[in-house]
């Protein structure tokens, strides 16, 4: 079987397909069950060369990590003037994508994870505020939460570790500080890190953080619910 980025389509409910990019780790063995993680870009990535999607965020952080990243890995692409919120039906691709991804690989269903970026990672707190028993954890970054959706988090007990750099604007730093203060007011298993002189890419450094995916490795579905 073929290990690193690949390419793969997703056909909907009309017969209309979908490329999307997966990764399979370099030591992915069928019957492994490893984790599963799906990546939403952000704005500038949109569009339908199903490239542009593994150039910024992630995808870089992957490919400096060939050798050891664990996750099999599902990168969509957003169409142009589209967004990732999850009543949407960019988001529902790829919600369908990640299933496929799953199913191909045999995934394990209690290590799911989500992380995104700037359009992205209001995608993740969208798509997790949906149906947060959905996911193990998530990595939203550089966005602007919703502090009203705070104690659905706290109550669904899922863990969260959201970015932002200080430089930002400042509407979305602000959006950031108060979501992590209603989160840690509702009791939320939720880590904030706010990068000092960074501006709205925090996710280089975010994305280049190992403790990052070992602290992703250690949240499970079952977990929350105990």
């Amino acid at each position: 079987m073929a290990r690193g980025f690949q390419q793969r389509t997703l056909t909907d409910a009309e017969g209309r397909p979908h490329p999307f990019v997966i990764y399979v780790p370099a030591k992915f063995e069928p019957g492994s069950k490893p984790p599963v993680l799906l990546f939403l870009h952000g704005a500038g990535e949109r569009g339908s060369n199903n490239i542009d999607q593994i150039m910024v965020g992630l995808g870089p952080a992957i490919w400096k990590r060939k050798p050891s990243f664990p996750f099999v890995t599902v990168i969509p692409q957003c169409r142009t003037g589209s967004n990732w919120l999850a009543d949407g039906p960019d988001a529902q691709w790829a919600m369908a994508m990640l299933r496929q991804t799953q199913k191909e690989f045999g995934t394990d269903p209690d290590r799911v994870y989500l992380t995104g970026l700037s359009m992205g990672g209001s995608g993740t707190w969208s798509l997790a505020a949906k149906d947060p028993s959905a996911w193990a954890a998530i990595v939203p970054m550089c966005s602007r939460p919703d502090p009203a959706t705070a104690a659905q988090f706290a109550a669904a007990r899922l863990p969260i570790w959201n970015f932002c750099g200080d430089k930002d604007r400042a509407e979305t730093v602000q959006a950031n500080r108060a979501m992590h203060e209603a989160l840690t007011k509702a009791g939320a298993n939720a880590k904030y890190t706010e990068y000092p002189g960074v501006g709205h890419n925090c996710w280089d450094d975010a994305y280049a953080t190992d403790a990052l995916y070992a602290w992703l490795l250690e949240q499970a579905r079952s977990k929350n619910r105990k």
